[in-house]
């Protein structure tokens, strides 16, 4: 399958290049330029339900995750899977974002998929969707989950 090859330097403008999905290289760790993951973020959507506006918050998004798998078209930062996990019993897959420009193309399934390599086989995976996600997940094998739960930072708890 190909998909369209994104410049490096989205200002040039020139015909469009495709690349095999043999050609996306995937790579684990979280030693990354915070303004390279910010750029994704908002080139894949996921910037405006992310802190991209502060980059000390999002340097310590990506130091302290655990577990995060990029995917990388040349040189270009194309996906990114963040994850919070114990390894054995459970991970909280905390961010997905794939460049818009690479999406549809089994990018996000195979990040999904090395995220789980990793992690232990009685461990599962869990997340909280975008409303724009919520039809893709079940797709991958995703089962929704009626109680979850959020407690935002500024809302109110008994003392």
């Amino acid at each position: 399958m190909q998909i369209p090859r994104s410049a490096p330097d989205d200002r040039k403008i020139g015909p469009p290049v495709t690349v095999e999905m043999d050609d996306i290289d995937y790579r684990y760790g979280n030693a990354l330029d915070v303004a390279t993951v910010i750029e994704l973020y908002n080139a894949s959507g996921f910037g405006e339900r992310r802190p991209v506006d502060d980059p000390a918050i999002f340097a310590d998004m990506l130091r302290y995750a655990n577990l995060t798998v990029t995917a990388w078209d040349r040189d270009l930062l194309v996906g990114i899977a963040r994850t919070l996990t114990d390894f054995s019993y459970v991970g909280y897959l905390s961010d997905l974002a794939v460049r818009q420009s690479h999406q549809k193309f089994g990018i996000g399934v195979e990040l999904i998929r090395k995220t789980r390599e990793k992690m232990g086989p009685r461990s599962m995976l869990v997340l909280l969707s975008a409303p724009q996600a919520i039809e893709y997940y079940p797709r991958v094998g995703f089962t929704q989950h009626p109680s979850a739960w959020v407690l935002r930072a500024g809302d109110p708890f008994p003392k």
